[in-house]
């Protein structure tokens, strides 16, 4: 029985950066064994154990046989006698396909360490066709690995699975776990890039993938395409450290504009509503956290009007707060304020502008959050006209501090 640290563990410790989480494979071992050892047993699928002291992951080393259509679609053998290297050939790259024994020797049958020095994001094998997750997972990396080209081969690999019908088998949580992952790396607009690349945005998300090619008014956006927009408004959110709900607003706050009339563009006047409807079919469709899909929706029906917050009237100041829930949910409104500013700053030469449609709407916040809602419905006699006192004194309030 022999154990070897296997996948990201050493691809990163070769890289020179932390390695976050270590992975093994188990060679020689069967699950008893295991079990007799101490291991705690958490794999489905497969043998999967976690170490009773360390509690990292050792899989027994196994093979897989594709059975149907999609990433679930496979038979898995795990045996005493499957090999390290039949173990690393069914990984999707070889970046991913190495391995340290217990004495530190690197093996790495399949050349990812050629493929390190090259900056490169190669498949192993034939095998990778098999499962279309990989083609996600690929984006994923080439948006973690901003300086990584994906290998032309492997690409013309992803564009057959593509044609082949392959993506088109993915469950909706899976396309989502993948696109958040990539969504959090330093420069996701690279895994927007590969997936279209290859054609597999347009079966996933054709809302965004049409995006490209509609122009927008070049005075405001120097940029001109609406999904070269896309892309560096999720850049500016990277480099700003949002959280993956404001990054996941910025991904889908123009859909819109992919509905608007040839006639009319480069205008696209009320694109907001349709941006809205789209970003809350996307959320549900693929079934994302709540704080992500309420987000998305506000963002993309009120980016409009939050920017122009200079032209606004008091008393639509206080609607659009209270129409944002912002007095009761400041925080969530924050995010809407980071978002908000990632769309005004992605943009060629807006980057380093100062965010001073936020200062105003901070300020406006403030001010309406001040007023003693408690203490006008104490004082008014009419129930019914509460509402519209408490209205009142926060339009108040929002022109004074304005």
């Amino acid at each position: 029985m022999r154990c070897y640290l296997v996948g990201g563990a050493v691809r990163d410790a070769l890289l020179g950066l932390p390695v976050k989480d270590r992975d093994w494979v188990v060679v020689g071992a069967t699950p008893e064994q295991m079990l007799a050892q101490g291991f705690r047993p958490v794999g489905k699928d497969f043998p999967v154990f976690l170490h009773p002291e360390t509690q990292e992951e050792y899989a027994l080393a196994r093979t897989e046989r594709k059975t149907g259509r999609g990433y679930t679609g496979f038979a898995f053998h795990a045996a005493p006698e499957v090999t390290l290297e039949d173990d690393l050939a069914r990984r999707d790259l070889t970046i991913n396909a190495m391995a340290r024994d217990q004495e530190g020797r690197l093996i790495d049958p399949f050349g990812g360490q050629r493929d390190l020095a090259a900056r490169r994001l190669r498949h192993v094998g034939p095998a990778f066709a098999e499962d279309p997750v990989r083609i996600l997972r690929v984006a994923r990396f080439a948006a973690r690995f901003a300086d990584f080209s994906v290998a032309p081969e492997t690409m013309a690999l992803m564009r057959t699975m593509v044609i082949d019908g392959e993506v088109d088998y993915l469950v909706a949580e899976r396309v989502w776990q993948e696109l958040a992952r990539g969504l959090m790396e330093a420069a996701p607009s690279r895994m927007i890039r590969v997936l279209r690349d290859c054609g597999a945005l347009a079966r996933i998300l054709p809302e965004l993938d049409r995006l490209f090619g509609v122009p927008q008014p070049p005075q405001h956006h120097p940029e001109i395409d609406t999904g070269e927009h896309v892309l560096q408004v999720i850049d500016r959110a990277a480099a700003t450290a949002q959280p993956l709900a404001v990054r996941w607003a910025c991904l889908l706050h123009d859909l819109g504009k992919g509905d608007t009339p040839a006639e009319r563009l480069p205008h696209h006047y009320g694109h907001e509503a349709h941006s809205a409807r789209r970003a809350r079919e996307v959320s549900e469709r693929f079934k994302v956290p709540a704080e992500c899909r309420e987000l998305a929706e506000l963002v993309a029906r009120e980016h409009g009007v939050i920017a122009r917050v200079a032209e606004l009237r008091p008393a639509t100041v206080v609607k659009v707060l209270e129409r944002c829930d912002a007095l009761r949910r400041p925080a969530r409104f924050e995010q809407v304020l980071a978002a908000c500013a990632c769309d005004r700053q992605g943009r060629p030469g807006f980057e380093q502008r100062d965010d001073a449609p936020a200062a105003r709407w901070r300020a406006a916040l403030a001010a309406a959050r001040a007023v003693d809602a408690g203490r006008i419905a104490r004082e008014c006699a009419d129930r019914a006209q509460i509402p519209a006192r408490i209205h009142a004194a926060r339009v108040a309030a929002v022109s004074a501090a304005l």
